[in-house]
This record gives structure tokens, sequence and C-alpha cells, in this order.
């Protein structure tokens, strides 16, 4: 939840400072909309927690069905689409009129997933690559589709850093959790 609350906090106060869209009336104002950020990247984390759950279950089923080759080239069909259906298809398909947006909002994306895939891969194994990529890549966007819908660019920054930052710290930190503690 910190972790939430810190990414909000940041994305909060640099929205704020860089487009002015609040309009404080007095100091008491200035004190508790910091303390309103907090709330919310918490919220947004558990919302985060949720989709990671989510991918746990979602993985775990996939590697009890199929055969673990095929479930890794599922995920990145699956990765691709959702990154398609970021950049383009809301565009073309959909009739969404924000083509600049998406496209750097997918960049953004991919270039956070790839780096939190190389140090997933530097933390543990190469294993760890296709599974990484898909949480960061289908999993975050299948998250986003609801600010999506609002259509208002600020509300998006404003969950989707918190929401990245979850979500890299939860599958940076998995194997750590998951590890066998060591017998002495």
């Amino acid at each position: 939840m910190l972790v939430g609350a810190v990414g909000a906090v940041i994305a909060g106060l640099v929205l704020q400072f860089a487009t002015g869209t609040i309009q404080f009336k007095g100091a008491v104002d200035m004190l508790i909309y910091p303390l309103i950020l907090l709330g919310y990247g918490a919220l947004v984390s558990v919302y985060s927690q949720l989709g990671f759950f989510a991918y746990l279950t979602l993985n775990y089923m996939g590697v009890g069905v199929f055969k673990r080759k095929t479930w890794e080239y599922i995920q990145i069909v699956l990765s691709v689409l959702a990154l398609l259906e970021l950049m383009f298809l809301r565009t073309f398909v959909g009739g969404e009129q924000n083509l600049t947006w998406d496209l750097t909002l997918g960049i953004g994306i991919l270039i956070t997933a790839i780096i939190v895939t190389y140090l997933k891969v530097r933390y543990t194994n190469i294993h760890a690559l296709i599974p990484t990529m898909f949480f960061m890549l289908a999993i975050t966007i299948l998250e986003i589709i609801g600010v999506l819908k609002i259509g208002v660019n600020n509300a998006t920054v404003f969950i989707i850093i918190p929401l990245l930052a979850c979500n890299a710290y939860q599958i940076l930190t998995l194997h750590k959790v998951t590890q066998d503690e060591k017998k002495s």
C-alpha cells in the first residue's frame, strides 16, 4: 500500500505543478491534497493486488491446463493483443480520437514492462521473462480499461503511475516471498 500511496503522491503533485488543474482556496487545501493522494494511492494498490492475485490464479491454471511452451505462446499473443488494443484498436476500431495519447501510454507501459522484466530475469532466471512481460503488459492494460473509458488523460496518469509502481513491486518481490527458507 505504501508503494501505491507514494506513487500517487508523486503523480498528483507533478500533475498539479505541471497543469495546475486544481485551484486551492487556502493553505489547508494544499495540506489536505497530499493526504487525499495518499489515500487514493492506497486504494489503487488494493486494485493492483486484486489484479496480481488474478494473474497468479490465471498463471497457475494456464500451467496446469497447457504445456509450458504452449502457455508461454498464449501469454505472448495476449500481451501483443493487449498492447495493440491500447495503442491502435481503440483509435481505428473503437472510434477514439486520441492516437498520440494512446501511443504515448502504450510505449510508456512497454518501456516499464521491459525494464521490470529485465530486472526480474536478472534477479531470478530466464524463465521469468514471458510471465513477467505478460503481467506487466496484459494485466496492467486490463486493469486500466476502466479509467481509459473516462477519456481524461490526467485521470489516466493518476491511476497508471501508482498502478505500474505497485505491479512492478509485486512481481519483483514474488520470488522473495515464495522461496523456501533454508533449514539450518
